[in-house]
């Protein structure tokens, strides 16, 4: 998966990678001629006293060193833009694909994990990424070219170097691979104290009404404890690699020194070639330590690498068309023949067999007991799911026919649950219709009842709203949604219980002004007040996903004993009738 997802998204760059490559080689090249130069400084030079030897060899190493560090330097630079270019490509890769997602695919992964893997799953490769581009490309060329170059300068000493790579490459190889599960391990973990520090701020009303601060300090706390022995396993791990690895060496200098003082003692090895031996050896060494470093990132994005590909690789149930419909010829007609939806994997259906006709000019009323339905009928409308079974019709056309761009114009959908975004009270409004003029923004507002409280506002129009409308109330808040959605001017209005933060008053209010606002629109309504749907022309029941009654409040009032109960549970008998 790793490889699969570098790949992918590193072959625009294939010309700058070419250039960190060259670079990487020229300063190891140069890295690597540095000891010869050293020893022949030594024997050629300090052995024999001849100062004009130290001196000319001594440029050489400066104009040397100066390669390296200007190769270095370039391909440290080249490699960190392509690394952040790489996860800028990732990042965006990830955010299309999710705003793709309808509400199944949503659901299933869930907000938490969802951000985990847009934010330090790509973070973690991209770190990857750049370790490579700065210590790997070089770890090879400077293991390979330091056994070459120790072997020019001794090779029965370098016998050494066969008892040292393999006990080091052992040693790595079993920490790495008792890593890769603990890495997975944290991933998940993460996710989970993402997701219950998401759930605590958000609801920390909640949490203050009920005063369960201890509950949740302790329900964080061990989500915070889960993840906490979890990265206390990797890093033990971690701490064992690098002594275990700088024992080895210690170790295989020390061999290198006796063997090399008696080959010394018996005139077969200069001084100078020993303490060139013993640089190669560092170098060797240093190599396989920025292998090991590099080998410790690895599973860890190569679990973020997968966490990624399962996101990229999850097709949206809801598929634009591929020969989309992007004109109609009807107004504000919404039907539904058969409609039926269920998740997937699930026994019970949702929805089934649901027949609906809203036209334009009338509205629709939808009315039943929690759990029957009626959020999941108008994201069918809206084509925020789409339907398991029949079809979902918007002016005689199957809604998955229209082009999406024009399905959002003709249909506009106020959630049962407002989100606001942080911004200004215009640039919330303006969502659905980035040209609407301001004359436009204040008719909307005083349609949906705002235009008394946003006048209030210091700014008014201009004035801030923070993340989710946290800094209004949750009547302001749905009224600035239907007000958002009435800026939209849709031929197709759906209501989602969003008249529920309201009182008796504002929503008599809000319901005669939308009256003449949608006089030639079609508008559905789904509410738990008997109030608000009473006079809709008509009414439809859903009882455990089906459609048991279509009438007016009168005629069901005497035939359908499920909306006779609903209303009684509201109303008297006299106020019912």
């Amino acid at each position: 998966m790793l490889i699969r997802l570098l790949r992918t998204y590193l072959r625009p760059y294939q010309k700058p990678i070419a250039l960190v490559m060259v670079l990487q080689l020229l300063q190891t090249c140069a890295a690597l001629y540095l000891p010869s130069l050293n020893a022949d400084i030594i024997d050629r030079g300090v052995v024999r006293g001849d100062t004009g030897v130290i001196l000319g060899l001594g440029a050489v190493m400066l104009a040397v060193t100066l390669v390296q560090m200007a190769g270095n330097i370039g391909a440290v630079y080249f490699g960190a833009r392509t690394a952040a270019a790489l996860g800028r490509d990732v990042r965006a890769a990830v955010f299309d694909r999710v705003q793709s997602f309808s509400a199944r695919e949503l659901n299933g992964f869930g907000a938490p994990s969802l951000i985990t893997r847009t934010t330090n799953d790509v973070q973690q490769v991209q770190m990857l990424a750049l370790m490579t581009f700065t210590l790997m490309v070089t770890a090879p060329i400077m293991c390979v070219g330091g056994v070459i170059m120790a072997l020019g300068q001794d090779v029965p000493l370098s016998g050494v170097l066969l008892a040292v790579l393999p006990v080091m490459a052992a040693s790595v190889g079993v920490v790495v691979w008792r890593l890769r599960p603990l890495f997975r391990s944290m991933q998940k973990r993460l996710d989970t104290v993402n997701r219950v520090l998401r759930e605590q701020i958000t609801g920390n009303r909640v949490i203050r009404a009920f005063v369960r601060d201890r509950y949740e300090t302790e329900r964080f706390g061990r989500a915070n404890t889960d993840l906490t022995e979890v990265s206390l396993g990797t890093g033990r791990l971690l701490a064992l690699m690098f002594p275990l690895v700088m024992l080895v060496v210690n170790l295989s200098s020390l061999a290198v020194v006796w063997f090399g003082a008696h080959r010394i003692d018996s005139g077969a090895m200069e001084i100078g070639s020993l303490t060139a031996f013993l640089a190669y050896l560092m170098q060797i060494v240093m190599s396989v330590m920025m292998a090991t470093f590099m080998f410790m990132m690895v599973p860890r994005a190569e679990v973020c690498a997968e966490r990624i590909q399962e996101v990229l690789g999850t097709s949206s149930s809801v598929v634009p068309p591929a020969e989309p419909v992007r004109e109609l010829a009807g107004r504000g007609t919404l039907e539904m023949r058969a409609a039926g939806f269920r998740y997937p994997g699930a026994e019970e259906w949702v929805l089934r067999d649901v027949e609906l006709f809203a036209g334009p000019g009338e509205t629709t009323a939808v009315i039943g007991s929690t759990g029957s339905g009626k959020t999941t009928l108008l994201g069918l409308a809206a084509r925020l799911i789409d339907p398991v079974e029949g079809e979902v019709l918007v002016d005689g056309v199957d809604i998955r026919r229209i082009d999406p761009a024009l399905l959002a114009r003709t249909v506009g959908l106020v959630p049962q649950k407002p989100y606001l975004f942080s911004g200004t009270v215009a640039s919330n409004l303006r969502y659905g219709n980035p040209e609407a003029s301001d004359e436009e923004l204040w008719h909307a507002l005083e349609v949906a009842q705002a235009k008394e409280f946003v006048e209030r506002l210091e700014g008014g129009l201009e004035a801030p709203v923070s993340q989710g409308g946290t800094n209004v109330s949750g009547g302001q808040r749905q009224r600035l949604a239907i007000a958002r959605t009435l800026v939209q001017r849709p031929e197709i209005y759906l209501f989602d219980d969003s008249f529920s933060a309201l009182d008796y008053a504002t929503d008599a209010a809000l319901r005669a002004a939308l009256r003449a606002e949608t006089a030639e629109a079609g508008v559905v309504i789904v509410a738990q007040r008997v109030s608000t749907i009473r006079d809709a022309d008509r009414i439809v029941v859903l009882d455990e996903g089906r459609v048991v009654a279509v009438g007016r409040h009168h005629d069901l009032m005497e035939r359908d004993e499920t909306y006779r109960e609903i209303v009684l549970s509201q109303l008297t008998e006299a106020e019912a009738a």
